[in-house]
């Protein structure tokens, strides 16, 4: 009786293990096997949101509501971050309606680009035309003339085609079409004819000075340039044009809120398949759909004011202090490439650099093969230096000096042009053109044939036509450009000194 009594009790003690186990939690039911703790959540999480809490892996609503304010801020910068392209072609678009290009209007810089317009990083030492091409009423045609560097870029800064020397035409000019993104049908002959993704197109060209006078550049624009309907092609209306030197106009995309009101605009005047799903869709997870008013509410109004700040400053550190070490055109020297790997679609191998893109963008306007792949002797290259050769950021309230060795790589001309920190574009000063260049008249050379440039708030003593001023308080950065680049700026056996402090 003993035994059996023990046999019973143990089979107690079991049964009652179990039963204990089972209230204890999951793991013990006939079908349970061990579940690895990588895949679970536990009940308090400490992160850079504070304290989530989780009922066996389900969020409470205070955690739920932290995770999608979050998820609402991340996509707000990722947004900003993707959709830079177009937003800085609409503000480019309203800017030069706002100096009268409406219609097919076409806008040149008759006395060169000046530093009273506001515009990402120009040149001062082409004559610059441009125009907006709205194809939603049909196809145009655009006659463009020989010996320039053209561009057209579409609504989100893809590349449509070169005019000029880079171009099709190989310079000699030519007559253009380009059609909408819904024409259907053959197209008649006799064109260089290109299809654009997007209705709305940015176009505008570089014209060569002579003997440093942009007049026979203005006079060759206003000869063969034209912009008109394909249906008026038998009898074209006659062309218009707009000086833009001299106007203060405004051409760069906001850093705030407003920067998703932009990128709406876009939106809603594109085909709804003008981009790739995945990008629209992102539009659309934070309100921005074809159709429908861009609206958000007063929370999502704020998380997309704090998203903007964060994403502007996302693409200033990306662009002024990149951690891509890539980027240096020489390991030893603080000058950087645009495009590294020669890929205008920033492309490296089978990925695409995702930084690159809003570097880019959010630096420049226009963008074209021409200006990444090596084409010697046609189209352009360039060096850009934010830093002194100590690593330092320009100071505006200090003198520099940058030696551009004998022999400059270039064809046709090479330019320094100073820039505004905080706009991108020309900085301001008392010089109309805050610039130096081979076809500066003027220009002094050392006994060796290199030339010394100057930045600072006063001029050396002696050296005012080699110098550049610059504003005390304010940073400033620089491009170099080289137009007909030569075998020794690819090959490197030329390369450019580095900014020095004074």
């Amino acid at each position: 009786m003993r035994v059996i009594d023990l046999r019973h009790a143990f089979a107690l003690i079991l049964s009652c293990a179990a039963l204990a186990a089972f209230a204890a939690g999951p793991g013990t039911y006939r079908m349970s096997t061990p579940i690895p703790k990588d895949i679970t959540t536990p009940d308090t999480v400490n992160t850079r949101l504070g304290m989530l809490r989780f009922f066996d892996g389900m969020p409470d609503a205070a955690t739920a509501q932290k995770v999608y304010d979050n998820l609402d801020f991340q996509r707000g910068v990722d947004v900003f971050l993707k959709a830079m392209p177009a937003a800085s072609v609409l503000a480019a678009r309203e800017g030069i309606r706002s100096a009268g290009l409406s219609g097919t209007t076409i806008g040149i810089t008759e006395q060169l680009m000046d530093a009273r317009s506001l515009f990402l990083t120009p040149n001062t030492e082409t004559v610059y035309a441009m125009a907006w091409l709205d194809l939603k009423s049909g196809p145009l045609v655009v006659e463009s003339p020989p010996n320039v560097l053209g561009i057209v870029d579409d609504f989100w800064f893809r590349y449509v085609t070169d005019l000029g020397n880079a171009g099709p035409d190989k310079g000699r000019g030519g007559k253009f079409l380009f059609l909408p993104p819904d024409y259907s049908g053959d197209p008649p002959p006799g064109y260089f004819t290109f299809k654009s993704k997007t209705y709305g197109n940015l176009i505008f060209w570089r014209g060569f000075l002579v003997d440093g006078d942009p007049r026979p550049a203005v006079e060759a624009f206003k000869k063969g340039l034209r912009i008109y309907p394909l249906s008026q092609a038998a009898s074209p209306p006659r062309q218009r044009f707009v000086n833009l030197s001299g106007k203060p106009f405004n051409t760069v995309h906001a850093n705030n809120f407003h920067f998703y009101e932009e990128v709406s605009r876009v939106v809603q005047e594109e085909p709804a398949d003008f981009i790739d799903p995945d990008t629209l869709g992102l539009f659309a997870s934070i309100g921005i759909r074809k159709g429908q008013p861009f609206a958000p509410d007063a929370r999502m109004k704020k998380i997309l004011t704090e998203a903007s700040a964060v994403g502007n400053a996302t693409a200033r550190s990306i662009l002024f202090a990149s951690r891509d070490k890539g980027l240096l055109l020489y390991p030893d020297s603080y000058w950087e490439v645009a495009f590294p790997g020669g890929s205008h679609e920033f492309l490296d191998g089978s990925l695409r650099t995702i930084d690159l893109q809003p570097r880019f963008f959010y630096f420049a306007t226009g963008i074209t093969p021409a200006m990444a792949r090596k084409m010697v002797g046609v189209g352009s290259q360039y060096a850009i230096a934010f830093r002194d050769a100590k690593g330092r950021y320009l100071d505006g309230g200090k003198s520099y000096r940058l030696r551009i060795p004998a022999n400059a790589p270039a064809k046709d001309f090479w330019s320094i042009v100073v820039y505004d920190g905080q706009t991108r574009s020309l900085l301001q000063t008392d010089a109309d053109f805050p610039s130096i260049g081979s076809q500066k008249k003027g220009l002094t050379a050392n006994a060796d044939g290199s030339v010394d440039v100057y930045f600072g708030p006063k001029a050396p003593k002696g050296k005012e036509a080699n110098w550049v001023q610059t504003v005390p308080g304010k940073s400033w950065n620089t491009i170099l450009r080289l137009y007909g680049p030569l075998e020794a700026w690819f090959d490197k056996s030329w390369r450019p000194g580095d900014i020095e402090p004074m």
